[in-house]
């Protein structure tokens, strides 16, 4: 019996090997998670998402678009918000954005918007083509982690 164990644990584990690679294993798969803004007392907005990568390449955020007006993309280092021209997004990770931190900035909105609104926002990549997210807007001081 012992002499079959160990030809069917290097079966077992060549099948599982085996699975962990694949075509669609080489480039990125975006989606988009947990997407708000929270009710502007402005013309400027932030926006906030999360970007996942099931795929096994990276891939970097290089604009995002708006029919609201003009988007730009911001990370923030220690106190410092500065705005970037790209974001990575890397492979089998997610890029967060979120209160303090990366975050999407609306300038110059064309219009007032309240809570239970929607913002459409399209999302530009380096390699994988473009995702429209839908934004809702939420109270002012919307806390994801606590829903309110």
């Amino acid at each position: 019996m012992r002499q079959f164990v160990v030809p069917v644990a290097v079966l077992t584990g060549t099948l599982v090997l085996t699975g962990c690679g694949g075509s669609d294993d080489a480039k990125a798969q975006l989606s988009v998670s947990s997407a708000y803004m929270p009710q502007p007392v402005s013309d400027m907005a932030a926006g906030f998402l999360d970007i996942a990568n099931q795929g096994g390449a990276k891939d970097e955020l290089t604009s995002v678009t708006s029919d609201l007006g003009p988007v730009s993309v911001h990370e923030t280092v220690g106190q410092a918000m500065e705005e970037v021209t790209s974001l990575a997004v890397p492979a089998h990770g997610q890029l967060v954005f979120k209160s303090g931190g990366n975050h999407l900035m609306f300038d110059k909105l064309k219009h007032t918007l309240k809570q239970g609104d929607h913002v459409t926002v399209k999302l530009h990549f380096a390699k994988s083509g473009p995702l429209t997210v839908e934004m809702p807007v939420k109270s002012a001081t919307y806390n994801p982690t606590t829903g309110h």
